[in-house]
Formats: structure tokens, sequence, C-alpha cells
């Protein structure tokens, strides 16, 4: 099992902050930020699956052909291969954590289809 991650790494990305809390042998738990307006691009991965727990804010949420609304406290889980995005469409910062669980942990494991901010 492949993870490139190490913990305490940090990133800034147009739309908020991640940074990785712990890790493991086929896991990754992340604390990311969500800027107010910040919206992540639609994507999936080959490779891993991810829960995520809001834990402060409210996050609009695209699972395949859904779209969620999750509040603080609440969850949601996305599989293998699936098309998910979330965003902040409020004035204040949205947090979550995000748990990554799989074979290859990677950040070089986005397929992006859609992105706001011009990445491929």
């Amino acid at each position: 099992m492949a993870n490139s991650y190490a913990r305490g790494q940090k990133d800034n990305r147009p739309w908020g902050t991640w940074e990785v809390i712990d890790c493991g042998n086929g896991f990754c738990v992340k604390h990311i930020v969500v800027n107010p307006g910040g919206i992540l691009s639609l994507q999936l991965h080959h490779f891993r699956a991810e829960h995520w727990i809001i834990v402060n804010g409210k996050a609009t949420v695209t699972l395949g052909e859904n779209i969620l609304t999750k509040n603080a406290g609440e969850s949601v889980f996305i599989p293998v291969e699936t098309k998910h995005r979330i965003q902040n469409t409020t004035a204040e910062p949205m947090a979550f954590i995000e748990v990554q669980v799989g074979d290859n942990l990677d950040e070089n494991d986005i397929v992006r289809f859609e992105d706001k901010y011009g990445r491929a």
C-alpha cells in the first residue's frame, strides 16, 4: 500500500486549506477548511474511498448525481470511482475531516471533471 502523505503536511488551495492529521498504512486523515464561496473540483479517485465528517458550518456535497446538504455532525461516504465535490455556499468558513482509505493514497489520484479555478 502506497501513501505519499506525512503527518503535519499542509497545503493552501484556491478554495481553502488542508492539513494531514494522521496517516499510516492504507489510511490518511485530513482537516480541510473551505473558504466562504469555495468549491473543490468535481472529481473521482481510482484507488481510494473517502469519508467526510462536517465539523463546522454547512456543506453542499455532490455525490454521483445527488446534491446533499450536510451540517456539522453529519457525514457522507464517497466510494472509489464516484464523482464528488464539496462546496461552501455560506459566508462563514466550513470545515470537515476527511478519512481516506485505500491501496494508493496520493494527490495524483485525482481525476478532475470541472474546476472553478482552471486546474486540469
